[in-house]
């Protein structure tokens, strides 16, 4: 029993192939995106993390800019008050004036007169 059971364990680890050994060769677009990066912050991309898709991908993570808090970071997108503003039209109202300040409220706005 002890020796089928060991058969069948080995035929199970045959069936099941891991990608483990193969490394993911990084995208063309993810590896221009990190140049972009090293270029603004002066961070060299070392030659093993360039070859490998996972390895870049945290180099990108841990060197990517977190976005600016500018005053204008709250604001609503375009798309949002173009989107607003059609709904208002539609409806024969006006968005309110404090929801072009405050992407949240422009947010529960729309969410709330579709």
């Amino acid at each position: 029993m002890l020796q089928s059971s060991s058969v069948e364990a080995d035929k199970g680890s045959h069936n099941i192939q891991s990608n483990d050994y193969h490394q993911m060769p990084v995208t063309e677009k993810q590896l221009s995106f990190a140049r972009q990066i090293s270029q603004r912050t002066g961070q060299v991309i070392p030659w093993e993390t360039q070859q490998d898709r996972e390895a870049l991908s945290h180099w990108i993570d841990q060197y990517r800019e977190v976005p600016s808090t500018s005053k204008f970071a709250n604001y609503p997108s375009s798309k949002q008050v173009a989107f607003a503003e059609r709904i208002a039209r539609y409806k024969r109202s006006e968005v309110p004036h404090e929801c072009f300040r405050d992407r949240s409220l422009m947010s529960n706005w729309i969410d709330s007169n579709k």
